[in-house]
């Protein structure tokens, strides 16, 4: 029986690199049990392609031993982890109770109104992605938001538009 796909992309060809599938063997191989090294290889992987295809769960899976479902199951308990490409600029906005008590609201609403698009969703052109995460670290510097990598804190729209201005 195969896994249905969770994404739209099955058509296309996400194989990992040779150096990553080594990476990914040599790290299962430091725990007693390979699917120790889950969470770690799924970071590899996203490092790779930006999210988790399916090829490439299968092949951890194949890699692990064990279940695709089983990474898909981690995969989408943590909001760090994508199950479906994201644009270059993946826009992350914490929605928890201090982010949400300094503003967080406006500042999804400011950014969904000048990407036009709502929390979840990529723009047409691939370049930005809004998604509302549980939580970033930050309480004491909300509104907090990270786009890739990076922190921003203390946010206002105003904060947020000249942030949008050096993303290019």
């Amino acid at each position: 029986m195969s896994l249905p796909s969770v994404n739209k992309t099955e058509n296309l060809e996400y194989k990992i690199k040779k150096e990553v599938v080594e990476k990914i063997t040599e790290l299962a191989e430091r725990f007693p049990e390979k699917k120790s090294a889950m969470i770690p290889a799924m970071h590899l992987i996203q490092d790779e392609f930006g999210w988790l295809p399916d090829q490439a769960i299968r092949k951890l899976a194949d890699i692990l031993k064990i279940a695709p479902n089983k990474i898909y199951g981690v995969a989408s308990f943590y909001s760090m982890f994508n199950l479906k490409p994201v644009g270059k600029y993946h826009i992350q906005v914490c929605r928890n109770v201090s982010c949400q008590l300094m503003g967080a609201k406006n500042v999804v609403e400011h950014l969904s109104k000048k990407l036009n698009i709502q929390p979840g969703e990529t723009t047409e052109d691939k370049k930005y992605t809004i998604s509302l995460v549980e939580c970033l670290g930050s309480c004491g510097t909300a509104p907090v938001m990270m786009i890739n990598d990076k922190y921003y804190e203390n946010l206002t729209e105003n904060k947020v538009e000249e942030i949008l201005k050096t993303l290019q």
